[in-house]
Order: structure tokens, then sequence, then C-alpha cells
């Protein structure tokens, strides 16, 4: 008897022989040549179960929770990149309409509750040219802007203008302008109620899927945030920069010295109510991009950017840039958890701010 040696297949031998015989039958498995040798097949020479192979093929362990970990943490970054997203979007739109809100109330003392029609009116008019001549929304901004500037203008040269002349203090005029603003409100909602009705609006554009660092989003949210931190950057810097603009900061600091100065208070008065208005048109056909719209949609947006304006501080341009985004992140964190909450959330911010830190973030 010679000496035991190992079983080695010639190169065209099957690497495996038929099995014993099962209830009767053989079953036979079916040969590899070298050529195609399975990776998972024990090294030649070795046969499964004896000289020390193990009797199961060789493979990388693998467990449950090693396969888990990478999904999770996978899915919590999705999320709060969409969390982050979201509430960026939800930012630049509110720090919108807070800007034009604080322009009228920080320099015309007018605390304007119908600045959410003009955002209505917005979208409605670029629903209307989108649905019946197939004018882009992106075209509509510079369509509904400059003519909401001028609707605005005309407004406060006719109305608050004269309420300015006929009150007695600035008390007065203060609930005067506001009793006004209510009755406007009801004017342009149902005038809106009469050539659109009472139904929901809605159209579908840009809605295919943009990736954002692995995360899918809506086309028509990501240039939504792209146009609203483009106009938001862009009044910051007519603000600073442009002559009408520091005439404007003039006047919200003080109007009797801006008028010693030379400037024209009433007609920077007039313009800023018309920017305010001009910036609820820029808001107006970005919200009808991405939202379904009614007429009763504007008090909502009020009362948004009257959060807003508190939280960045009464009269501060820079601060409703920030309160808006701010308010856009606490928002999306909370509809993350419940849509219907975000409403309660913003509700209970304003009464905090109120009770705690009344002049808002950089108020005075």
């Amino acid at each position: 008897m010679g000496p035991l040696r190992s079983w080695r297949p010639s190169p065209n031998e099957p690497l495996s022989r038929s099995t014993p015989s099962l209830h009767g039958r053989n079953k036979s498995v079916i040969p590899f040549s070298v050529s195609n040798r399975p990776a998972n097949l024990p090294p030649q020479g070795l046969v499964p179960g004896r000289c020390g192979c193990p009797a199961t093929p060789f493979a990388p362990p693998r467990t449950r929770r090693a396969r888990k970990v990478p999904e999770k943490g996978a899915v919590l970054f999705a999320t709060i990149l969409d969390v982050v997203i979201g509430g960026l979007i939800m930012g630049g739109i509110y720090a919108l309409i807070a800007v034009g809100l604080s322009l009228q109330y920080g320099v015309g003392r007018v605390l304007n509750i119908s600045h959410g029609e003009f955002i209505m009116i917005g979208a409605f008019a670029t629903w209307t040219l989108y649905t019946f001549l197939g004018i882009s929304p992106l075209l509509s901004l510079v369509i509904c802007g400059p003519v909401l500037f001028c609707v605005g203008f005309l407004i406060h040269r006719t109305l608050f203008r004269y309420l300015r002349k006929k009150s007695k203090s600035p008390a007065a005029f203060a609930d005067s302008s506001l009793l006004v603003s209510f009755g406007l409100l009801f004017i342009i909602q149902n005038i809106a109620l009469i050539i659109w009705k009472a139904d929901i609006r809605g159209y579908t554009y840009l809605d295919q899927s943009v990736s954002i660092f692995g995360a899918l989003f809506a086309a028509n949210r990501v240039v939504a945030l792209i146009f609203a931190v483009g106009i938001s950057i862009a009044f910051y810097l007519f603000l600073t920069r442009a002559r009408l603009g520091k005439a404007i900061r003039a006047a919200a600091e003080d109007p009797t010295t801006a008028q010693i100065m030379g400037v024209n208070i009433h007609r920077v008065l007039a313009v800023c109510f018309g920017l305010g208005a001009l910036m609820a048109g820029f808001a107006g056909p970005l919200i009808s991009m991405i939202y379904e719209m009614q007429p009763s949609m504007g008090l909502e947006y009020t009362i948004i950017a009257i959060v807003v304006v508190v939280l960045g501080g009464l009269g501060s341009i820079t601060g409703s840039l920030i309160g808006g985004f701010i308010l856009g992140l606490i928002g999306s964190i909370v509809m993350y958890f419940d849509v219907g909450l975000s409403l309660i959330a913003y509700y209970v911010i304003f009464i905090l701010l109120i009770l705690i830190k009344p002049t808002g973030i950089l108020g005075k």
C-alpha cells in the first residue's frame, strides 16, 4: 500500500462527483471546469471536510446587524437632507413674503393685513398665464411683480396717504390703516372668487426629480429656492447700494430727519408699499409652482409673514430675511412628524416671541 495522496483533479476532470443516492435516486452535481471555477470553492487539492478543509464553502462573514447599519445611516442622512432642503425652500419663500411686509410696516407704519392677497393674485395670475397662454411661470415673475408694484403704489397714493393726512396722530393712522387693509383683504378676495371661483387650482411644471447628494427633490422646488434666494440677495443689495435704497433705510430710521435732508418722504412711503406688493408678486408665482391655490390662501401667508417679521425684528429687513429661513427650517422639521402641526408651531413661536423677546433677532 503506497503513501496517502490527496485527490487532485486533472485539467479536464470534473471538480465534483456523484453524490450518494437519495430515496433510491442518484443526484449528480453539475461539473465545473478549472477555467470557470467559482470563487467560493476551496483551493484545488483540498476536499471539503478533509485535511483541515472546512465543510462549508469559503465566504466573508456577514451578519444581519452589519447589513442594517449602513442602511440606517443612509436613511438618516437622506431624511436630514430632505428636511434641510425643504426648510430652505420654504424659508426662501417666507423671506420674500416677510421682506415686503417689513417694508410696509417698518417704513410706512402700515400693518397690511391684505399683504397675502397680493400673493394670491400673483399665484392665480401665473396659473392663468400658464394654463391658457402657455407662458412659463418663471416668465410670470417679470409680469406679476411690476404689475403688482404699480397696484401697490397707487393704493398707497390714493388711500393711505389720504389717511395719513387726516389722522391726528401716528397711533390714529395705525388704527385706521389696519381697518382699511382689512377692507382691502375682503375686496381682493371676493374679486378673486368672482374671476377664479372657489375651486382649488394647480398645474404641473418641472415635476421631474433632481438628485442632491443622493436625495431626490422635485425640480420646481429647487428652482423656487434658487429664485427666492437670488431675489432676496438682489433686494438686499438694492437697499444697501442703490440711492433709493439708502433713502428707504433713512426714512425707516428717522422720517423727520430724512425729510430735512431732502428725501421726498411721501414718494418713499409709496415706493415702499409698492415694493412690498412687488415681493408678494414674486412669491406668488414661486408658490404656484409648488403648491395648489385657492382664493382664501392669502390670510395664511399674511400670518406667516407677521410671525417672520416679529421673529426677525420689527422694521429690520435683514432680520426678516434671516427669520424667514429660520421659520422655514422649523416648519420643515415639524411637518416631518405631522403636516398639520406647522401652523400651530408658528403660532406658538409668535406667542413666545411676544412674551419673551418682542424685539426679535435684530430688532431695536
